[in-house]
């Protein structure tokens, strides 16, 4: 999947008029999509860091669930644990400092200008429709820039490092 279709795919998710996923579930599942990962249709581990965790406004959803996929690929593509750690940890502090030079921040209070954790809170950031464009396109942002990344040279670290290449 390329950039363009994990962002199409995310809008279908996201955009939902139910709502039934954030942007953490949503980045979660289509990066495991893209990354041909098991259960992508599985947003489980994802769904309680919407909001910046539990809507408390911390780092943005889009970005914690991106990190849980990219966690995810890297223990399947390297074997070494260690390894595996330090090249998923490079990839989302790429991804991090990205998206804080084109947002400003990373944390969903900083991005949002509001407090979202309680039910009214969060029921009239619902009702304000602003996750439709400013969420939605933070979303597509990490999506697009990770969806193509089984492909990326970082993976080279690890066989550069002696140890065995990537799954």
């Amino acid at each position: 999947m390329n950039g363009d279709e994990a962002v199409a795919r995310a809008r279908t998710l996201f955009l939902d008029d139910s709502h039934p996923y954030g942007c953490a579930e949503t980045a979660f599942m289509v990066l495991k999509e893209a990354f041909g990962l098991p259960a992508p249709t599985d947003p489980s581990a994802a769904m309680t860091l919407n909001g910046g965790v539990a809507h408390s406004g911390g780092i943005c959803g889009a970005i914690s669930g991106s990190a849980l996929a990219v966690g995810l690929l890297a223990g399947r593509r390297i074997e070494d644990h260690a390894l595996a750690k330090r090249t998923a940890s490079e990839i989302v502090s790429r991804l991090l400092d990205d998206f804080a030079q084109k947002y400003g921040a990373v944390d969903c209070h900083a991005l949002l200008g509001r407090e979202i954790r309680t039910p009214e809170q969060h029921q009239a950031f619902l009702d304000s429709g602003v996750w439709r464009r400013s969420c939605m396109a933070q979303v597509a942002h990490v999506v697009h820039s990770l969806a193509e990344l089984p492909d990326d040279p970082i993976w080279d670290h690890a066989t550069a490092a002696g140890h065995p290449r990537p799954r």
